[in-house]
Order: structure tokens, then C-alpha cells, then sequence
């Protein structure tokens, strides 16, 4: 009973702290970190689209007047000499403003492109992961499911046991198992408990060996039930 027990619980235990599982987890919080980057990501980048098509009409917009200005000046439409200078001189301040605002729809269109990029990378590190994810979450679940199938064999296993175990004694030694850290049964090996790790005393071994052979046997340091061997030392 008490091998069937500690098989299912490594197997849980195993279960509990496999390494696919782990490496799952892992993706899918790199995973989920990537796609909150992209969309943070396309969210900058739309918001710099509106940005250069502003910037983009903001020139427009001067160059239409400058364009409007240049014609007067060439088409002789202004008379009057200090009209013409005024006029010139806007000119002048007109090509200034474009320059300035040319720059900064560069440097916007510089900014796009670069988010564009990052969110380009970023898709594509998506792809990547959600191919190492679904590699990983098959090996996951052949893990898994190995050693659903072992547990089942020791579950049927420990039944068969349990099946030429008194009602009486099961039950104490469930409930000795339980207090014990899964341990309910020992064997006795060489004068010691392999529960507790300690050696029993003379007085204790002579005690235990006057028992009958169909006695229940229970370790007097931990309380555990004993089991005999062939190298007992009794």
C-alpha cells in the first residue's frame, strides 16, 4: 500500500513541477507581453499618422499662400512700392514657415516609420512565439498525459491492494499516513524504521520480536507501522 502511495504521490508531484508546464507559462507571458507592445505600438503609430497628415496640410496650407503671394509679385499686381516690400518680406517669412514646418513633418514621418518597424517586429515575434507555444503545449500535454496514464495504472494498482487489506487496518494506516507526511508505513530494516531514519533500541527490538507473526507492528519513535523484512534484525 504504501509504495502504490508514494508512486501516485510522485507522480503527482512530478505532475505539479513539470518542466513543459513551466516553459508554457513562460510563453505565454512573453506572449502576452509582446501583444500589449503591439498594440501600444499601433495605437502610437496611428496617432502619428493623424500627426503627419496635419503636418502635411500645415504646409499645404502655407505653401497655397506663398504660392498666392509669389504670383502677385510676378504678375506685377502690387503698385504701390511699400505694398511690395511688405509683400516681399512676407514672402520671405513664408518660406521660413515652411522650412520650419517641412522639418517637423519630417520628423514626425521619421517617427512613423519607426513605430511601423517596431510593430512590424513585433508581429513577427508573435508568429515565432505562437509556433514555439504550440510546439510546447503539445509536449505539455503528451507530459501530461503520460502521466495521467501512470497514475491510472497505480491507481488500479493500490485498489487491487486495498482489496486484501482488513477494512480496520486501512483505515489506521490512512489516517497514520496522513499525520505523517504521506509515510503511514515503514519497513523495518536492519534494527531501524525507514520512516522516522532511526535505529531502534534493544528493548524495542526485543518487544517487537516477541510479537506474533500477524501482529500490526508500530515504530516507537513515530508511531508508524512497521514492517518486517528479512533484514530487520529482529
Amino acid at each position: 500500500m504504501q509504495a502504490h502511495d508514494a508512486r501516485l504521490d510522485l507522480l503527482t508531484h512530478r505532475l505539479r513541477r513539470l518542466p513543459e508546464v513551466a516553459t508554457v507559462d513562460q510563453l505565454q507571458a512573453r506572449r502576452a507581453e509582446v501583444a500589449t507592445g503591439l498594440g501600444v505600438q499601433q495605437m502610437t503609430a496611428t496617432d502619428l499618422e493623424t500627426d503627419v497628415r496635419k503636418a502635411d496640410s500645415d504646409v499645404a496650407q502655407v505653401r497655397t499662400r506663398r504660392q498666392r503671394d509669389q504670383q502677385r509679385l510676378d504678375t506685377g499686381a502690387v503698385g504701390s512700392p511699400r505694398e511690395l516690400e511688405k509683400l516681399q518680406h512676407e514672402v520671405g517669412s513664408l518660406d521660413r514657415r515652411i522650412s520650419v514646418l517641412e522639418d517637423a513633418e519630417l520628423e514626425v514621418m521619421e517617427q512613423l516609420d519607426q513605430a511601423r518597424a517596431d510593430a512590424a517586429g513585433s508581429e513577427r515575434q508573435l508568429v515565432e512565439l505562437d509556433a514555439e507555444l504550440s510546439d510546447a503545449t503539445a509536449r505539455r500535454d503528451e507530459s501530461i498525459a503520460e502521466l495521467d496514464r501512470q497514475a491510472a495504472l497505480a491507481r488500479a494498482e493500490r485498489a487491487r491492494a486495498v482489496a486484501l487489506v482488513p477494512a480496520d487496518l486501512l483505515a489506521l494506516y490512512d489516517k497514520i499516513r496522513a499525520q505523517q507526511g504521506g509515510v503511514g508505513a515503514a519497513a523495518l530494516r536492519q534494527r531501524r524504521c525507514e520512516g522516522c531514519r532511526l535505529e531502534l533500541n534493544a528493548a524495542d527490538l526485543r518487544e517487537l520480536a516477541g510479537e506474533p507473526t500477524d501482529a500490526v507492528l508500530r515504530c516507537p519513535e513515530c508511531n508508524r507501522l512497521l514492517v518486517r523484512t528479512a533484514e530487520s534484525g529482529l
